[in-house]
């Protein structure tokens, strides 16, 4: 059996993943597509919009054979690890193939040229991204002229953020000594950051803000009809919000040090503004700047609630960890099931599965499990793997 992996969020899901996914079908030549979802946060740092096995049960719906967790270490870091750790899960089956992704500018030779080069950082590479650190830039920003200034890539590759996540996936296969093949498929409709509703493509922040906004029915033609029947569960975020303010209240500055991007006095600057806002967002603006911009900032906040360490991030990297299964079809679970089963990481379908994890996976583990139960308290309802791992697409009422 050959695996097509994709790596994703589904928050919301929308046409333009079912889009992705119809494609990697056709164009991967694979046997089946798993995917590898973040679970209760994004990378953007935020709570995900709906539980992470009601996302699971929607790619499902929509053509995906399989949904596997990204570990949160992974889910709430930056693109480089974020790539990694999802690569590393993909990787663990012996069977992956492909790895499909959407993105702006789908040139898979000029993608794989961008990720040779800066597989190996070279002392250039290195200089012009210090420099601009140096002067506050971003580390996007910094790492975008140095990959640029080098010859790299061209500018126009990396200008949105589904392209540096491309080049990020495929530098990571090669970091994995993956034989897996790229296939970057180009997006349909809006872009990633556009907040306007399109007709029939929007983009997931746009879907979220109507949704938000009380405007549920604008988005109808944007979604699945499984979809939109789930969105008045979206869960609303401001209990997580109050949280997440108190946990940097009450931790010390040397322990926000300790977590990853918490850098060059970062955590002062954090504690600083905690103790005189009160509102969450107010407090992710007054502490975003040029160089630490929001999603840093969100990450942090999160990571921060949960506890998650830049030492236990680097060693999740280098241990064996597992695969948490969200969603599987259940008519191809007999034929797809014993390949998942075949990765070089513990396949967790029962409690009695955690007794494989070693030490950094069962700490990762239960981190996931920590952010299991604060979704549960946040949007006052309980999930459990029970309720939704087994999805049959035949019928859409589930």
């Amino acid at each position: 059996m050959k695996i097509c992996g994709i790596i994703c969020e589904y928050n919301p899901f929308h046409n333009g993943h079912a889009y992705l996914i119809e494609q990697a079908k056709k164009q991967s030549g694979c046997d089946a597509v798993v995917c590898v979802m973040s679970g209760c946060f994004t990378q953007r740092g935020e709570l995900a919009f709906l539980d992470k096995f009601t996302r699971a049960k929607h790619a499902v719906l929509a053509g995906a054979d399989a949904v596997v967790e990204l570990p949160a270490v992974f889910a709430l870091a930056p693109a480089e690890i974020f790539a990694k750790g999802a690569v590393k899960i993909l990787h663990s089956f012996p069977d992956f193939s492909v790895l499909a992704f959407g993105c702006e500018n789908a040139d898979r030779a000029a993608i794989e040229k961008a990720a040779e080069n800066t597989a190996s950082e070279s002392n250039a590479f290195r200089e012009i991204l210090h420099q601009y650190l140096k002067r506050g830039a971003s580390f996007t920003k910094a790492r975008f002229e140095a990959w640029t200034q080098t010859g790299s890539t061209p500018p126009s590759l990396v200008a949105s953020p589904n392209n540096i996540l491309g080049v990020e996936y495929k530098k990571a296969l090669i970091l994995a000594n993956s034989r897996a093949e790229i296939l970057p498929i180009a997006r349909v409709g809006a872009a990633y950051t556009d907040s306007r509703l399109h007709k029939n493509f929007s983009s997931a922040s746009a879907i979220r803000e109507a949704v938000c906004s009380g405007k549920l029915r604008s988005v109808r033609k944007n979604v699945p009809t499984y979809v939109f029947d789930d969105l008045k569960d979206a869960v609303k975020p401001d209990l997580y919000k109050k949280i997440a303010l108190y946990s940097v209240l009450r931790t010390e500055a040397a322990q926000l040090k300790n977590i990853l991007d918490c850098t060059e006095g970062l955590e002062n600057r954090i504690k600083a503004f905690a103790k005189s806002t009160h509102d969450y967002d107010e407090f992710i603006a007054k502490v975003t700047t040029k160089r630490y911009i929001s999603s840093r900032i969100r990450r942090i906040l999160a990571a921060s609630v949960l506890a998650i360490g830049e030492d236990l991030v680097r060693k999740s990297l280098k241990s064996p960890l597992y695969v948490n299964l969200l969603a599987v079809n259940k008519q191809r679970a007999d034929d797809l099931l014993p390949s998942l089963k075949a990765s070089a990481f513990p396949c967790i379908a029962r409690r009695s599965d955690l007794s494989a994890l070693g030490k950094t996976a069962a700490e990762a583990f239960r981190i996931d499990t920590l952010a299991s139960d604060l979704f549960n308290l946040v949007s006052g309802r309980h999930f459990t793997e029970s309720q939704l791992r087994w999805v049959d697409p035949s019928s859409q009422n589930q």
